[in-house]
């Protein structure tokens, strides 16, 4: 059904246009972060390609959710018992499908915007292009490796700055895959685990807050300390 109608109920649900580029991006996104799970799990598709046991149970995908509604087996399955029970579980699907539609239409296909902007403008935050600085906080990180691709980018930037929530700014490494915790460089070894004026003693850079103990993000009160902690980091262990 998705195959044949996706792209149709994906243009209506956000009022683009079938032949807007944009249908076929959100089409593609919502097939590969949401219709995908349904396919394997209809198909008996292994997530894993292994036979060690799961470390723990998950119930609570959308599968598994519409699965509560089939009638128990301990209770009279009437006709009306089990149609009542099927819309139910149709208005739980439905919703959630054009949640998700919505989201990565108008959410987060938007955020691409900021990270083409941010990456062409990335040798003005360092030389080497190995930084970038995001005008704005996005849902940027799928964005970058597609932008990476399309962009032949070479070499590929390793850490981003953006402004959180709080005012203050972020320097985030970069992974070398979408969903992976290996990055292709960290925040420097020596100043993992510090904070407040501690980490800012080590660095030599005020207004410190922290460096995660992993090493994979780091915070400055400043864009300037959060900037001086990335360019530190092109070059320190």
């Amino acid at each position: 059904m998705y195959k044949h109608f996706g792209r149709e109920v994906v243009a209506s649900l956000l009022g683009f246009a079938a032949e807007d580029p944009r249908t076929e991006k959100v089409y593609l996104k919502v097939y590969k972060s949401f219709m995908e799970a349904i396919d394997g799990i209809d198909n008996g598709v292994n997530q894993y390609d292994c036979s060690t046991p799961a470390r723990y149970e998950n119930h609570t995908g959308l599968s598994s959710r519409v699965g509560t509604f089939n009638p128990k087996w301990n209770e009279e399955a009437t006709p009306a018992l089990s149609n009542a029970q099927f819309a139910k579980a149709s208005e739980l699907a439905g919703s959630e499908f054009a949640d998700t539609v919505r989201y990565v239409g108008l959410t987060w296909l938007p955020g691409r915007v900021p990270v083409e902007a941010a990456l062409a403008a990335r040798h003005s935050v360092h030389p080497s292009g190995l930084i970038f600085r995001l005008p704005s906080y996005a849902p940027w990180k799928e964005h970058l490796y597609e932008l990476e691709a399309e962009l032949g980018l070479d070499p590929k930037p390793l850490f981003c700055l953006y402004q959180d929530e709080k005012g203050n700014w972020r320097v985030q490494a970069i992974s070398t895959a979408p969903g992976s915790f290996d990055n292709r460089r960290g925040l420097p070894t020596a100043w993992r685990g510090l904070r407040d004026e501690e980490l800012s003693q080590a660095s030599g850079i005020p207004g410190g807050i922290f460096v995660h103990a992993a090493g994979f993000i780091g915070g400055f009160k400043t864009e300037e300390g959060a900037t001086a902690m990335a360019v530190a980091a092109l070059t320190m262990d």
